[in-house]
């Protein structure tokens, strides 16, 4: 029994061991991909104002809430709430989502780029 128990545990460990290695490549990857999104917003609030809102802690808020900034009408009556599948969405085809969006950023077609920049996005909304 105590080597079954063993066995069991060394198994769990050595499957444990790389999802912390794993998410934190894809969040570096979502670093590399937010760069595309960098030139319109910041993620952090450093007193830059750029085109696009700040998208520091964007993960919970709703639509065209942030303060100080100038959404378009379409993005404040929208009523979405971001989070890994609105984002997902929004991202795919910002312009389909939230039709007479001001964001001219004709979307990431890949999934996994999408992912990763969502994954990238929570951590900062965590911090």
């Amino acid at each position: 029994m105590k080597i079954r128990y063993s066995l069991l545990l060394g198994l769990a460990l050595t499957l444990a061991c790389p999802v912390p290695s794993l998410l934190a490549d894809i969040i570096d990857d979502g670093e590399v991909v937010f760069k595309q999104c960098n030139v319109c917003h910041n993620i952090t609030d450093d007193g830059t104002k750029k085109l696009g809102p700040n998208l520091g802690g964007v993960i919970g808020r709703k639509a065209g809430t942030l303060k100080g900034y100038g959404y378009s009408p379409a993005m404040a009556t929208i009523g979405i709430i971001w989070n890994r599948e609105t984002l997902d969405r929004f991202l795919t085809s910002p312009a389909v989502v939230v039709p007479a969006t001001r964001m001219t950023f004709p979307g990431l077609k890949e999934a996994t780029q999408r992912a990763a920049v969502i994954a990238f996005l929570e951590v900062q909304s965590e911090s």
